[in-house]
């Protein structure tokens, strides 16, 4: 039985977290921490458990195994590093971290400390995204050409549990990005996992558009991310993240193969629309892909259980993440630099 702790109480903790560990017959939910030590206590009444006054209440308590850090991006990586040391396995939203040395940080203290970390990268569990990377493995369309892959929606004021303009999200200081962070991260983590492949390169624009602030000034971090990839294979394609998705949520993915094409959560009916060259078409209905309305369980919780548990490597593992956390952090230097930038940590730092 994985005892388990929760920092941070916000909207993806209530949705995700606590449900999928009071789901999951392996693990206990044992303590509850939010900086709002109010919210905490109610949520702890809530479900039988405890709630603490501090993160390092919750980190010197011999009965928490393991922690889920569900806070603002600018504490990820202080947190993980903190509750690795005192001996938990870490299960970090994403992004990862702000900084890429902090990434890599993040991973060695796991690696010397020999414990889990695992990174909230969910779209790997989609059931469409697994059954599409083996058709792409298994040469379904071909030789793999070209990509786009998109996240958009309305922005998070619409979704966290602090709703409005006055959102961490839109703080630079707590969240240092913005749509790149909350849903780049997913789509470029996503075509590395689809095409096993890595970013080689990037040309970005990260910008804001239309998002502002209580005051009625644009908000100090980006709303819309449009990067242009080349993979280490020579495939390219394009990565789109936005909070300015107004109509409707879209949670796509194209994948452009020299004899056919994979169409991803384009349809709403079919999770998989497989084009072939010559006209032919096959559809798969397995699974839709969650949307902030429509939460289905994710898988994530349940794999990093089974990692503590069974003493394996988690499915997402930190060091697996610091390729996608590369293109990110190369994808904001692009744009600033107005330039196509190579993805290596040299170039970075």
């Amino acid at each position: 039985m994985v005892k388990v702790g929760i920092i941070g109480c916000g909207k993806i903790a209530q949705v995700r977290h606590i449900p999928e560990y009071l789901d999951n017959p392996n693990a206990k939910l044992t303590g509850l921490y939010d900086l709002n030590l109010q919210r905490a206590k109610d949520l702890a009444e809530k479900y039988n458990c405890k709630s603490y006054e501090s993160v390092e209440e919750m980190l010197a308590d011999p009965e928490i195994d393991a922690v889920s850090v569900c806070v603002a991006n600018h504490v990820h990586a202080e947190i993980t590093i903190a509750a690795l040391k005192a001996g938990k396995h870490v299960l970090c939203e994403k992004p990862m971290a702000t900084k890429l040395k902090d990434c890599q940080m993040m991973v060695d203290t796991a690696e010397q400390m020999g414990k889990k970390l695992m990174i909230g990268q969910n779209q790997r569990f989609a059931k469409a995204h697994a059954e599409a990377r083996k058709l792409i493995e298994h040469g379904d369309i071909g030789k793999v050409l070209t990509f786009k892959t998109t996240f958009g929606h309305g922005g998070p004021e619409t979704w966290s549990v602090d709703a409005g303009p006055q959102n961490w999200f839109f703080d630079k200081k707590r969240a240092a990005m913005g749509a790149m962070a909350d849903l780049g991260v997913h789509k470029t983590d996503l075509i590395q996992y689809l095409l096993d492949d890595t970013v080689e390169e990037t040309t970005a624009k990260v910008t804001t558009l239309d998002k502002k602030d209580s005051n009625g000034n644009l908000i100090g971090v980006d709303d819309n991310a449009i990067c242009i990839y080349r993979m280490k294979s020579g495939i390219i394609g394009t990565m789109t993240a936005s909070w300015t998705y107004y109509g409707e949520e879209d949670n796509s993915t194209i994948i452009y193969g020299t004899e056919g094409m994979l169409k991803i959560y384009h349809n709403p009916k079919y999770c998989i629309e497989l084009i072939r060259k010559d006209g032919g078409k096959v559809f798969y209905d397995i699974d839709q892909i969650q949307t902030n309305d429509n939460q289905t369980k994710s898988g994530i919780i349940d794999a990093f259980v089974e990692s503590v548990e069974n003493d394996t490597e988690p499915a997402v593992s930190g060091k697996s993440v610091l390729s996608a956390m590369k293109a990110i952090f190369g994808s904001l230097k692009s744009s600033e630099l107005g330039r196509t930038v190579r993805v290596d940590e040299e170039e970075l730092e």
